[in-house]
């Protein structure tokens, strides 16, 4: 199977408010007002915590599928721990990213919990954004 890609373009629209485009969509990403912002839209860690929900949503649907039972709909609840020091430029050995990530899931279907614990961890090992924050990823970052 050929690999797939993805793109989006972006433009600062001030110094916490950001305009994405991805395909034909527009996403707002901005700062809370309490984080200087004017709470435009979600912010860049929130939208981590909604891409990995995303992604969950639509790999446990196909899994359900294959594993033949009935996925009525899965509610996501999703926090993360994130220390703020070596964004705002404190010295300190924390990294700038999410500690960790917790995620509770809530099918609504009548399968048992064997079979949906099989369904959990296919849903952990085969959706790219949790692969993505689970693994090293290069990024590459250069000027244009």
């Amino acid at each position: 199977m050929p690999t797939a890609k993805f793109k989006v373009k972006s433009k600062s629209e001030s110094p916490t408010k950001t305009v994405v485009k991805a395909r034909n969509f527009e996403l707002v990403i901005d700062e809370p007002k309490n984080l200087g912002g004017t709470d435009a839209g979600p912010n860049p860690v929130e939208y981590i915590l909604a891409a990995l929900s995303g992604c969950m949503n639509v790999v446990g649907h196909l899994i359900a599928k294959e594993m033949g039972f009935e996925l009525r709909g899965i509610e996501f609840e999703l926090e993360g721990d994130l220390d703020p020091a070596k964004f705002s430029g404190q010295d300190t050995d924390s990294r700038a990213g999410y500690q960790e990530i917790r995620v509770y899931v809530k099918p609504d279907t009548d399968a048992d919990q064997t079979k949906l614990e099989r369904w959990l961890q296919a849903i952990e090992q085969r959706c790219p954004v949790s692969d993505n924050l689970s693994n090293p990823t290069p990024v590459k970052i250069s000027l244009k």
